[in-house]
């Protein structure tokens, strides 16, 4: 155990040691006690380089630290390494720019061609959700103000440089780091980052070993320090995999000629979908003839980069191409809004996955009220979200300022996750060569978090603990 480390809760207690005095340390600047807002503060000598840089996202509370300075300024970190383009890992990027920093962004080129692609439109989406909060007057602000803007997004964008998976760099004269394949999403790594003798390995947000379009991640190398995400440290995926437990629903919807909004992350979510809803139609457990649409500019542009990087995923050519064919993709507003003037039975992916924002509001407010309808949730709605408001059963949900009655049937998929669970978490942490020194759980709501730290600690026999927001820990 560190010396005068709170193995329970995190704290570190300044008795026998100071974290200032240590060669490396790290400061939990996000994903800590929540599975967003991911950035990882690595510290030696003068040196300073940041691991994800990610959007606080759900609760308000939480949400508000996106405009809460960073401890540092911009300026002064001299690097960034992103484990994947997810907003809740890459999203405060164009925030971090527009404040000063100027150095390397260093991503897969996976990430690199998806951060092109969500971050203008995150930016988008923000400069549109204020329009549409100030033109009805809906918003506590006034006026409201993006977090940044599409601009502020395209600004960031040169500075990142792409570097292969197994290929060691140096962000930093004299740190080294490696990206090696995490699965989850296109271009998705885990970081083993090497500086002043210690070996600090950084999860990153870890796919199942059976995804059906994702490649399993690769072992764990040898480290001194671990940070390893929680997301679902508290449970275990069910048997039943996405192609059976899809196929019910989706039968109800053809039946009763319903519409099933489904919200989905445009990256990862939406595409796994795509390829299972176009499986079932091949082997006729749903007519040819159901409509598809993916409404989202930014998962419809994410579909075709599957082509483009075939070998990071399971899809031969023929299947990847498939995903752009198995639904119509709609990308202009206009297209978005005459899908109200469609009879069901239809499917509509659109984004976000956990209804935070997006094209999928409008589906919600359209659909939700209507008992032929179907909402289907795919994967973690973090606390705070309008997911995780639809999952629990709520009879209303608040969109654009007004209250939407739910009497649309609310699925949510067991299956579908892109998350490994706590025992692949656990399996992957024994590819290990030899136990690490520390673990430090990370990247999930506090229950999975401490869950997963126990197992940790009772099942490897390695030291675990679940650092707080803005904690310092010594590598």
């Amino acid at each position: 155990m560190v010396p005068g480390a709170d193995e329970t809760s995190g704290h570190t207690l300044l008795n026998k040691f100071d974290w200032r005095y240590m060669s490396v340390n790290i400061t939990f600047l996000g994903g800590a006690g929540t599975v967003t807002g991911s950035k990882f503060l690595v510290r030696h000598s003068n040196k300073c380089l940041l691991v994800d840089c990610g959007l606080f996202q759900g609760y308000k509370q939480l949400r508000l630290r996106n405009r809460t300075p960073l401890p540092m300024a911009p300026g002064q970190i001299d690097a960034v390494l992103i484990t994947h383009a997810h907003l809740d890992h890459s999203g405060y990027l164009p925030l971090l720019v527009k404040e000063g920093f100027s150095g390397h962004i260093y991503a897969t080129s996976g990430t690199r061609d998806l951060c092109k692609i969500l971050l203008p439109d995150s930016g988008h989406i923000q400069e549109e959700d204020a329009d549409f909060a100030n033109r009805h007057g809906f918003s506590k602000h006034s006026p409201a103000l993006p977090l940044y803007t599409r601009q502020d997004a395209l600004d960031c964008l040169p500075l990142i440089k792409a570097v292969p998976f197994w290929q060691s760099f140096s962000p930093i004269p004299g740190w080294r780091a490696t990206f090696s394949p995490a699965g989850h999403i296109l271009g998705a790594a885990s970081i083993l980052l090497e500086v002043a003798g210690r070996r600090i390995l950084f999860s990153g947000d870890l796919g199942r070993p059976d995804d059906l379009v994702m490649n399993p991640p690769a072992q764990a190398p040898t480290a001194d320090t671990v940070l390893i995400e929680s997301t679902y440290g508290d449970r275990t995926h069910p048997n039943e995999d996405i192609l059976a437990e899809l196929t019910v629903p989706l039968k109800k919807i053809a039946t009763r000629g319903g519409v099933a909004v489904i919200p989905v992350f445009a990256v990862g979510r939406a595409q796994a979908l795509l390829h299972a809803i176009h499986m079932l139609k091949i082997k006729g457990d749903l007519p040819q003839s159901l409509p598809v649409f993916l409404d989202s500019p930014m998962a419809v542009h994410t579909t075709h980069l599957f082509e483009r990087h075939l070998g990071d995923h399971r899809l031969e050519a023929k299947d990847a191409n498939a995903l752009t064919h198995t639904a119509t993709m709609i990308s202009s507003t206009d297209d978005s809004r005459a899908l109200a003037y469609r009879h069901g039975p239809m499917i509509i992916l659109s984004a976000s996955g956990m209804a935070t924002g997006g094209r999928v509001l409008h589906h919600l407010a359209l659909y939700a009220g209507n008992h032929r309808n179907m909402i289907i949730l795919t994967g973690f709605q973090a606390p705070g979200t309008r997911g995780a408001t639809l999952a629990s059963g709520a009879k209303t949900v608040r969109i654009h300022g007004r209250e939407v009655e739910i009497n649309a049937e609310v699925v949510q998929l067991q299956s579908a996750s892109a998350h490994a669970d706590a025992n692949q978490i656990l399996t992957w942490l024994r590819t290990m060569p030899k136990a690490p020194d520390q673990v430090y759980v990370v990247h999930g709501e506090p229950g999975p978090a401490d869950l997963l730290r126990k197992r940790i600690q009772h099942e490897l026999g390695w030291r675990a603990t679940v650092p707080e927001h803005g904690s310092n820990w010594p590598t």
